[in-house]
């Protein structure tokens, strides 16, 4: 490991030296003397006395180097029947031209600008105008129910709303401006003007402070990249709080720079003129970072898919965008990868195209199961790489850098934190644990540019939520053990560690043995409430379609599994089947809420829950018993 060790130990050690090299990946109108600034540990700040504009970075200075004529980005809409590329010239001219819109709007530096939009290119266009005039974005998830929406509004009381006038889901179209209109009908914030983009899917009235996008961009005047403090934020992305109130992730401009155009190279092996794409969506942090910004920055040309894995129209889906659009890699969500070998176990679909120039397949979000893992690697025959990382984060804390040097992969293992990243393992205590023992993944401060520097307007929270359970740490909530390679294995959020009898176990381990019986297509394993025991285990498989075992026979071979596997002290005896699991719409599995209807409790039905019917069905099989 001479080039990953190496790179790294000065990583860790010569943080300044490490991170102004790769400042030089970017352009800058002032660039930076100095890479860290701790006047305020432990409030870090990156590149302070820096300055530049982040969609000139991703745009202009590509075309003024003579590639204005390479795609930039790949619109694929399964659900409209439409396609659209747009050279870099062309992105740009589009950018510019809805940043003067905005300007005209009254929009300015600092002002923050929330973006309510379905997969379309003009989400990528607000996006990217906003950094051009230096205003502060807030993607919100196109659909979110009003409750929410108007929660984001508040707190970060935005100048105005960019929306679509709907959304287009599989057999629905949703409809965003009565959502809107909801919202804004109970926040004190009223924002000064709504622009709205109309789909003919379901066009929408216009009224009062409502403004037709089309109409804006035919008087716009394109805007110039204004330059901004690179400590200045990007954006702002909310995450689901334990109080009821989201936290506002907020983005830096420098250190998101720097961090994701270092990681395109070092950690995805993807350089100018590669097509990739991200399969996840502009309103998680997975598709800020890595279907807009960072492909972008880089001069790649990025793939942005209206669709789903599966239903749109089969599950060819993915395999047709690679071949169609010449993908050289693919960054998903494991559980997308389940829904396909759902529905088609044997990949009988993959044989309808040429997947030749497809090189490696990312995953990230939630857990990579070893049985997913080796489905995907043997259907596929290409890397299957594993990493993990955080809204929080904005890019990977451990990865299998194919850029920098790529390692044999471990089923069940993120492979190795990423250059930045003081990976630790610690017990209750804040005891650092030798390898093989499983305990909180914590971080050493400071974190690496791109990683939240606060919270939006509430340092304090920020400190009290991520930097108070270990002094000098940032607690990522995950559990999990480092192996004796230095492997890190991610197991789940603390909070699915159980107790059972005295012994703390993992339900992560557990969910990877029932996801390797042959029938198994998802499972899930939570820890509920025991007078004897404290906890234990319950167990949730879905089968893979087509597949006929009596379901007492299921239960026995799989708990004869974990038995095995894990050993008796699990107490695993309690395994049900049923149709679905609930996810988000990012899909993870919201074993949380399961927890708690488990338990007795009246849970609410998470606003970022995909299908709602889903738990509904779950609910009864859930109750205690």
């Amino acid at each position: 490991m001479g080039a990953y060790a190496d790179t790294y130990e000065r990583s860790i050690n010569d943080p300044e030296g490490f991170w102004l090299e790769a400042a030089r990946g970017v352009s800058w109108t002032k660039a930076p003397s100095k890479a860290l600034d701790d006047s305020r540990a432990p409030l870090y700040r990156w590149f302070p006395d820096g300055e530049l504009n982040t969609a000139y970075n991703a745009l202009d200075r590509h075309v003024e180097a003579g590639r204005g004529d390479q795609p930039a980005l790949i619109w694929d809409s399964p659900v409209t029947s439409s396609q659209r590329t747009y050279t870099y010239a062309a992105l740009t001219e589009e950018v510019a031209r809805f940043a003067g819109g905005l300007a005209s709007l009254g929009v300015g530096k600092g002002d923050r600008v929330i973006i309510y939009m379905p997969m379309v290119p003009e989400a990528v266009v607000a996006m990217l105008a906003c950094a051009r005039i230096g205003a502060v974005h807030s993607v919100v998830f196109g659909g979110f129910a009003p409750k929410e929406l108007a929660a984001r509004i508040e707190d970060a009381r935005p100048t105005a709303i960019v929306a679509a006038s709907c959304g287009i889901e599989p057999g629905r179209v949703v409809e965003y401006k009565p959502i809107i209109e909801e919202a804004l009908a109970t926040t004190e914030h009223q924002p000064d003007r709504v622009v709205v983009l109309q789909r003919e899917a379901s066009r929408c009235e216009l009224t009062g402070r409502d403004v037709d996008w089309n109409d804006l961009m035919a008087t716009a005047t394109p805007a110039d990249p204004v330059p901004v403090a690179a400590t200045d934020p990007l954006y702002v992305l909310y995450t689901s709080g334990t109080t009821g109130k989201p936290k506002g992730v907020v983005r830096d401009c420098g250190g998101h720079a720097v961090a994701l155009t270092w990681s395109m190279g070092a950690v995805y092996d993807i350089h100018p003129g590669d097509v990739w794409w991200t399969a996840s969506d502009v309103g998680w942090v997975v598709g800020h970072s890595y279907i807009v910004y960072a492909p972008l920055l880089i001069g790649a040309t990025t793939v942005l898919y209206e669709g789903k894995p599966v239903g749109t129209p089969d599950a060819g889906a993915f395999w047709r965008v690679i071949s169609q659009h010449g993908v050289t890699a693919l960054f998903t969500a494991p559980t997308a990868l389940r829904a396909v070998k759902r529905v088609d176990p044997d990949a009988a679909e993959l044989a309808k195209y040429d997947l030749s120039g497809f090189t490696t397949l990312f995953m990230a979000g939630e857990r990579l199961d070893p049985e997913t893992y080796h489905w995907a690697h043997d259907k596929l025959g290409v890397p299957v790489v594993d990493h993990w990382w955080q809204t929080e984060t904005g890019w990977p804390i451990a990865a299998n850098l194919r850029g920098l040097e790529p390692m044999p992969v471990k089923p069940g293992s993120a492979t190795m934190p990423v250059p930045g990243w003081n990976v630790q393992i610690l017990d209750q205590s804040g005891e650092r644990l030798p390898a093989g023992q499983e305990g909180a993944i914590a971080i050493e401060l400071p974190l690496p540019p791109g990683a939240l520097p606060t919270l939006w307007g509430d340092d304090e929270r920020f400190k009290d939520a991520y930097l108070s359970r270990y002094e000098g740490y940032y607690l990522t909530g995950d559990s999990g053990y480092v192996d004796s390679d230095g492997y890190l294995f991610v197991m789940g959020r603390t909070d699915d560690v159980i107790n059972v009898a005295g012994h703390r176990l993992s339900t992560g381990s557990m969910e990877a043995v029932l996801a390797a019986h042959p029938a198994v297509a998802e499972c899930a394993v939570i820890g509920v409430a025991d007078q004897l025991k404290g906890q234990l285990p319950r167990g949730f498989v879905v089968l893979k379609a087509g597949v006929d075992i009596p379901e007492q026979q299921l239960r026995d071979e799989l708990v004869a599994a974990v038995r095995r596997d894990i050993g008796p002290v699990a107490a695993f005896r309690d395994v049900s089947v049923v149709e679905a699991l609930p996810k988000t719409r990012s899909g993870k599995v919201l074993r949380k809420t399961m927890r708690g209807i488990a338990d007795g409790r009246d849970e609410p039905v998470p606003s970022t829950i995909e299908d709602p019917n889903v738990l509904t069905a779950l609910t009864e099989v859930l109750r205690p018993r």
